[in-house]
């Protein structure tokens, strides 16, 4: 099949979750014999051009450079992968939804159309008003223009279920195991195997980045927490979690796979503050390394990491299971092997891109 890859910022990876995906699944698609075109945000022209087409890895790339930046130039890229795609053959693969309204010219050619329907991004509180409204008008038209709408955790599904005409196929992210990585990754930190825990996020609210710090900060501790993610000088509430974590590694962001891959499988706990969305990347990464996962409890993280993990529902309830691990007191053997049961079952990549491939190859066959 011919399959069209849009709403990314490109390959290789150096971003998201998405493009992540897009960096395993293309080639994926390639070996198995398929024809991969995917779409790629430029930063910047390249030879005085806005737009061009290349090859990576045998994989056909379209690159078009907005005018504008931030979230315009992401709608003007998003609005010229459309008008470019359906003067190509084959099946689309559209993931996310924050513009899908744009994808109705697509729908109008003709063209079939699969939708990764992503998180409930209406619902995030780092949001305006006027943005929540437009990602909701998108996810209900991302639902019922598409052919197949794909979700990531079967809670979204059920969301997706309610506002859709289509019947929703459901799909989680997928990771490597990893069995080893080099503790010398780490050591330029402050920081010893088994002798720290480790939260890898966006540094927003509703990651509990905050609550994290100040739980794992209200006491002296034998570890250490290290705090992988961007920090802006101007936002304030970068600047609160900063100023509250006096036993706390700020790294920044490191975008090292391999260092990153050695800060999991080395810590003694992944911390994962999360409230909203399906199945986040980073958690099913940690499974992958054999994490055991403190996890805010709400449906989409208990789904995710299983019952044998750590869960809280506020600072209190954290710095208790803080202070098990702290002491030894926790069962960290049974939550470990039960990350590796549950990656293996759930999240390989293998069971992730052979799901994606018979999806489309039936969309194909429509």
């Amino acid at each position: 099949m011919h399959l069209n890859i849009l709403g990314i910022r490109g390959v290789p990876a150096a971003h998201g979750g998405f493009e992540s995906f897009v960096d395993r699944f293309a080639p994926y698609m390639r070996d198995r014999g398929h024809t991969v075109l995917v779409y790629c945000q430029a930063d910047g022209p390249k030879n005085g051009l806005s737009c061009w087409e290349d090859e990576w890895e045998g994989i056909h790339r379209v690159h078009f450079m907005p005018r504008r930046s931030g979230a315009a130039g992401t709608m003007e890229f998003d609005a010229a992968c459309v008008r470019d795609v359906v003067k190509r053959p084959g099946v689309d693969l559209v993931l996310g939804y924050n513009t899908a309204l744009f994808n109705c010219v697509e729908k109008l050619r003709g063209r079939k159309i699969a939708m990764n329907m992503d998180g409930i991004e209406w619902k995030r509180d780092k949001w305006s008003l006027p943005a929540k409204a437009w990602f909701f008008l998108n996810e209900l038209a991302g639902a019922n223009l598409c052919d197949i709408p794909i979700c990531d955790h079967p809670e979204i599904a059920k969301h997706t279920a309610r506002r859709s005409l289509r019947t929703p196929v459901m799909i989680p992210y997928g990771s490597d195991k990893i069995d080893h990585a080099p503790a010398a990754l780490i050591a330029g930190l402050g920081i010893a195997p088994d002798g720290y825990c480790v939260s890898i996020a966006r540094i927003e609210p509703e990651n509990s980045i905050l609550e994290i710090v100040e739980a794992f900060s209200a006491k002296p501790r034998k570890m250490k927490l290290v705090v992988l993610g961007k920090f802006d000088p101007d936002n304030a509430y970068h600047n609160r979690v900063k100023a509250a974590g006096d036993q706390v590694v700020f790294p920044g962001a490191i975008y090292d796979l391999p260092t990153v891959q050695a800060l999991r499988f080395h810590a003694r706990a992944y911390l994962h503050g999360h409230t909203v969305g399906g199945t986040n990347p980073s958690l099913v990464e940690a499974l992958g390394a054999g994490n055991a996962v403190i996890a805010h409890d709400n449906r989409f993280n208990r789904w995710v990491a299983g019952d044998d993990q750590f869960y809280f529902s506020d600072r209190e309830g954290l710095q208790s299971v803080l202070d098990a691990i702290d002491s030894g007191a926790a069962n960290l053997t049974t939550a470990r092997l039960s990350a590796r049961k549950r990656h293996k079952d759930q999240f390989r990549f293998e069971i992730i891109h052979r799901a994606y491939e018979k999806v489309l190859l039936g969309m194909d066959e429509i």
